[in-house]
């Protein structure tokens, strides 16, 4: 029933290995849904779920387990906030054996791309990218009206009203574009995720380091 308080499960050796295939620490998620003001509204879900006002981090952890969009809602937030959603820092080089560095640099060189394309990860309908072309068009059409209106210019109103119509056109063409580059990069993204995730697995299987060490426990812009 809303409102009613339900069990909550416990966190499952399940999450734990799914840690293991993800570059999120969700130990850190679950912190932050719950002290950090820009999560407000994730906190909201998952305290509706949870059916009170207070909950644990280990609380949050677990609906996180048995409700994954929870998680999506706080990565779909830190990316329209530029902050990322990749919790791991770069592998020091020079601190393993000369055997592990090529590997060590390949993930380092994954890790950075990601970063520089997890922007392409927010689904295009809700990305700053349509809203500038929106807020572009709105201008358009307040600047049309402006020019027949209050300049009399109404014997040019067809001429004025075809422009705009090119505008849309080129608007249209160029959301279509980023569309398009959008989803392009997105499927780089998932594809370059996975394969740093098994390089890194391969060098902590050959003892080259360990994944838990590269983990960023505290984001700097929440400090």
């Amino acid at each position: 029933m809303p409102g009613q308080a339900v069990r909550l499960p416990s966190v499952t050796h399940t999450q734990i290995a799914y840690q293991d295939r993800i570059v999120t620490h969700l130990p850190r998620v679950a912190l932050e849904i719950k002290t950090v003001g820009l999560y407000d509204l994730v906190l909201q879900d998952v305290q509706k779920i949870a059916g009170k006002q207070r909950v644990s981090e280990e609380e949050i952890l677990a609906i996180m387990a048995e409700h994954p969009e929870i998680l999506e809602e706080y990565k779909q937030i830190n990316v329209e906030y530029n902050l990322s959603n990749i919790h791991l820092r770069n592998i020091d080089p020079d601190r393993l054996s000369p055997a592990c560095r090529p590997e060590a640099e390949a993930v380092n060189r994954h890790l950075d791309h990601l970063r520089a394309i997890e922007k392409y990860t927010l689904d295009f309908e809700q990305s700053s990218t349509l809203v500038i072309i929106f807020s572009i068009e709105f201008f358009v059409l307040f600047s049309v009206q402006y020019f027949i209106v209050l300049l009399d210019l109404k014997a040019y109103q067809w001429y004025i009203y075809g422009l705009f119509a090119l505008s849309i056109a080129v608007a249209w063409w160029y959301a279509k574009k980023e569309q398009k580059k959008y989803t392009h990069n997105r499927t780089i993204f998932e594809k370059e995720y996975e394969e740093t995730l098994r390089r890194i697995a391969d060098l902590e299987a050959r003892g080259c380091l360990k994944k838990s060490d590269l983990i960023i426990e505290e984001c700097e812009e929440h400090v």
